[in-house]
């Protein structure tokens, strides 16, 4: 565990140089010597800031608290709190500060909703939050005394009604009180476990085991110093295609650097193009067409309206081969549509310009792609169908989660397969895609060069927070603008991400919206008009569209849906 200061030289040479001048002038006042006392460093305030003496110092309501094994971000130890009911599972230290200072106060926070904050700092109290994610990161901030504060209350919360949160490696970092901080570790541990993820033309994906009282990592490409980090994986850029690199990790504190890590190799992808389809329009139409009837209208292929620009063929099936997938029409379900049908009106949308693809998941899906092998199996096995019925990509819509170190690998190893004319689409839910540490937002990003569209599911989640860090209600534009705007300043371009909604109140359960309000939040987003309460700072005329579940409830309802956001979509700017 990082227990120690993180000590700035720069700052305490100031500090020493004011105290030696006025300790010079009191001597030769006096015509004598004396000794210089030099300045204390800053310490970390906090104690038992790893959780390594359990809840030794620490305070949870309710109960809330205890301590675990893992996940940790450093040592043995971290902080697991559970929300229940209307508790949030605070947990509270008070530390001793010095009055009329400045304090650094961090965390390493996983889990949903997880909040770090000062109180009775005895000037403006301070906090800070995230989302959440699978992920460890940093949460910080700071904070000034007030000229008689001795001692504030550190303090980590949830949300109420939400998954247990973690934290690890509490800094409070700044003068000391008087209350002194734990004890300093030596040099850190040499990280153990260094492993090659994702790995692209031009870059390569790292992680690694956390190494004891480690507060940073630096990455080594071929000998030389790539990157310093905090956490424990690292994407290093800027290398060349078909290249291989060397990489090695060592960890460090404010006592030194750890011997580096074992050597891994990996070696960059080819330089395949460019990626994505040039068939998709700039503003594009995403429908799901049904391949089972649930008492929705029953449709052939070519029963989709024109408005629909990329249809996604729901669902593929999974095998019993770990990763792999087929497809089943359900001929019997459809009044007896047959596979020859099928395919010869799959090849008339496409000469009309329009993309056929395989959806792979639903509410139901159960593919799991979680190891080389799986993602292998998923790349051929998706290849295959594309191949036999003339698919032109995949939809992601895998709502039992997904792990995004092995489907990125097998979506750039279908990428391969396919080619620059690849469409690749996603459908996460709206709890998905709160924060870039979510499995579903690293999957996007670490396919953003060959990734056509996300098209998050804005219904069946209730409240969420928007990039504002507002609470917004669902069925209303404010939930879509303010939640696209995550997706938007997160890292996707406009052109990948895409407004999902369904097709009428029958289409899901909670989320319906007009189709004028739909229109509505494409205007904000792409105009600046059109607004509720939430405004983005800028406009987003790239934004790809909106998607819909499904075509066939569009169709119960007359086609009302696409029939009006259509057209709106087509005629973006």
């Amino acid at each position: 565990m990082p227990r120690t200061a993180d000590v700035r030289p720069g700052r305490h040479r100031r500090r020493l140089t004011t105290l030696l001048a006025a300790v010079a002038a009191a001597v030769c006042a006096a015509g004598g010597t004396q000794a210089v006392a030099a300045p204390q460093a800053d310490v970390n305030v906090a104690k038992n800031a790893g959780y390594e003496s359990g809840l030794s110092g620490w305070t949870c309501s309710n109960g809330s608290g205890t301590t675990v094994t893992s996940p940790v971000h450093g040592g043995t130890s971290a902080l697991k709190a559970t929300p229940a009911g209307s508790d949030n599972a605070k947990c509270t230290q008070t530390v001793a500060v010095k009055p009329g200072s400045t304090y650094r106060l961090s965390a390493y926070v996983q889990g949903s909703y997880a909040y770090l904050g000062a109180s009775g700092t005895g000037t403006t109290d301070v906090s800070t939050w995230t989302p959440g994610g699978s992920s460890w990161q940093q949460l910080s901030t700071t904070f000034t005394t007030g000229p008689d504060t001795t001692s504030v209350t550190v303090y980590t919360h949830g949300w109420y009604g939400q998954a247990p949160y973690f934290a690890d490696d509490i800094s409070v970092f700044g003068p000391d009180g008087g209350g002194g901080t734990d004890p300093i570790p030596g040099v850190p541990a040499t990280p153990t476990g260094l492993t090659v993820g994702t790995v692209t033309k031009s870059s390569v994906a790292l992680s690694w085991n956390a190494a004891e009282d480690a507060t940073a990592y630096t990455v080594y490409r071929d000998g030389a110093k790539a990157q310093t980090v905090s956490g424990t994986s690292a994407t290093v850029t800027g290398l060349s295609p078909a290249t291989a690199y060397r990489f090695q990790v060592a960890a460090s504190n404010a006592a030194g650097e750890s011997a580096r890590s074992a050597e891994v190799t990996a070696t960059t992808a080819p330089d395949g193009g460019t990626g994505g389809n040039p068939a998709v329009p700039k503003h594009a139409v995403t429908g799901y067409w049904q391949n089972f009837n649930n008492g929705a209208a029953v449709q052939k292929i070519s029963d989709v309206p024109s408005q629909y620009d990329i249809i996604a063929v729901s669902f593929a099936d999974a095998t019993g081969t770990p990763g792999a997938v087929t497809f089943n029409l359900d001929t019997a379900g459809l009044n007896g549509y047959t596979v020859d049908q099928f395919k010869a009106d799959i090849k008339a949308k496409q000469a009309a310009g329009k993309s056929v693809i395989i959806s792979v998941g639903g509410e139901k899906g159960t593919v799991s792609v979680n190891d080389a092998t799986s993602a292998a199996n998923f790349a051929n096995s998706v290849y295959a169908l594309m191949r036999e019925y003339g698919f032109n990509g995949v939809d992601i819509d895998l709502e039992n989660g997904l792990n995004p170190t092995y489907m990125t690998q097998a979506l750039r190893s279908l990428s391969q397969k396919a080619g620059s004319g690849l469409v690749i689409t996603m459908a996460p839910q709206t709890i998905d895609m709160q924060s870039t540490s979510g499995s579903y937002f690293k999957t996007a990003l670490n396919i953003k060069d060959i990734l056509t569209v996300v098209n998050m599911q804005y219904y069946n989640s209730g409240s969420m927070l928007g990039c504002d860090g507002k609470v917004y209600s669902q069925g209303s534009v404010d939930f879509l603008t303010a939640l696209a705007c995550i997706q938007l300043e997160g890292g996707l371009d406009p052109s990948q991400v895409g407004i999902g909604v369904p097709a009428s109140t029958r289409g899901a359960g909670s989320g319906y919206v007009a189709p004028s309000v739909v229109n509505a939040a494409l205007d904000c987003l792409t105009k600046g008009t059109g607004c509720g309460t939430f405004k983005p700072a800028k406009t987003y005329p790239g934004l790809r569209g909106a998607m819909t579940w499904s075509t066939n409830w569009d169709a119960t309802s007359g086609n009302a849906w696409s029939n009006a956001v259509g057209p709106h979509v087509h005629a973006l700017p």
